[in-house]
C-alpha cells in the first residue's frame, strides 16, 4: 500500500509512518520540517518518500501532492495526523491568532489534504481515510474552547465522510487518543518544556506507538468493515467532574 501522513515529522504522525513502512508499505511523509523527514527516510531504505507541506497552505498542498512521482500517486491510505493546540486560556483571555492557527490547522488542512486525496480513492473504488481528533471533540473543559471545536469539526467532518462514502470502496475513521506521552503536543500548546512535562507527572500515558498500532489496524481490516470512531485513553485517565463555581 502507499499511504500519506500528514504532520510526519514527530509524534503520533511519525510512528505511524515507522509502523507501515516496518511492514513493508510505501509511505510519503509530509510536514513543514524537512530535516526531520529526511531522518525519518534514511530509518527505512527507499520505504519512506520525504515531502515538505504545510497544511495551512492549499497551494502548498497542491505542489507537494503533484511533486510525487507517478509510481507514489495511488494513495491507499490518508493520515490526517497534523494538527495541534495552542493554549490554556478562557475564551475572554484567548488569544485570536492561536484560535485561528487552530482552525487553518486541524480544520481548513485537514479538510483539503481530504478533497484532494479522495477523489483518486472513489475513482480506484479503495482506500481508507484515517483522521486524528480528540476526546476534546466530544467533551468540553476549560481552557479547550477552539481546540475542543475544531475537534469535534474532525468527528462530524469524518461521519459526514462515511454518509457521502458508503459503497465506494473508501473507509474513514477518526482516532481520539486521550492523555499521550512522548509527542510534542503539550511543548506547543504550553510554549514551556517545563509546564509540559508536568503535564504526565506520575502518569503512563498513551504513547505514539499505542497511535500507531491502532491506524495499522483499521488500515488493515477486510475492506467490508469500516471502523467509524475509536476513543483512547490511558488507565490513569477518567472523565472529569463538571465545573461548580460556588459563591459562599
Amino acid at each position: 500500500m502507499i499511504i500519506l501522513v500528514t504532520g510526519a515529522s514527530s509524534g503520533f504522525g511519525a510512528e505511524i509512518a515507522r509502523r507501515f513502512a516496518r511492514e513493508g508499505h510505501n509511505v510519503i511523509a509530509a510536514a513543514r520540517r524537512k530535516d526531520r523527514l529526511d531522518a525519518l527516510a534514511a530509518e527505512f531504505n527507499g520505504k519512506v518518500l520525504p515531502i515538505e507541506m504545510d497544511v495551512t497552505s492549499k497551494t502548498s498542498i497542491e505542489r507537494a501532492l503533484a511533486s510525487l512521482p507517478q509510481e507514489w500517486k495511488e494513495i491507499e491510505v490518508l493520515v490526517n495526523n497534523a494538527g495541534l493546540a495552542l493554549g490554556i486560556q478562557p475564551v475572554h483571555k484567548a488569544s485570536l491568532e492561536d484560535w485561528e492557527t487552530m482552525i487553518e490547522t486541524n480544520c481548513k488542512g485537514l479538510a483539503t489534504v481530504t478533497y484532494l486525496v479522495a477523489p483518486g480513492m472513489v475513482e480506484r473504488k479503495r482506500g481508507v481515510i484515517i483522521n486524528v481528533g480528540s476526546p476534546a471533540g466530544a467533551y468540553p473543559y476549560p481552557g479547550a474552547n477552539a481546540y475542543g471545536a475544531t475537534k469535534a469539526f474532525v468527528h462530524q467532518f469524518t461521519l459526514n465522510l462515511i454518509a457521502d462514502l458508503a459503497g465506494t470502496g473508501v473507509r474513514a475513521s477518526n482516532i481520539a487518543p486521550g492523555l499521550s506521552g512522548g509527542t510534542e503536543f503539550s511543548n506547543v500548546r504550553l510554549k514551556d518544556d517545563e509546564a509540559a512535562a508536568k503535564v504526565y507527572e506520575g502518569t503512563v500515558p498513551l504513547s505514539a506507538a499505542d497511535v500507531a498500532e491502532t491506524a495499522y489496524w483499521i488500515a488493515t481490516l477486510p475492506p467490508h468493515v469500516n471502523i467509524n470512531y475509536v476513543e483512547m485513553m490511558p488507565t490513569c485517565q477518567g472523565f472529569g467532574p463538571l465545573a461548580i463555581k460556588r459563591n459562599l
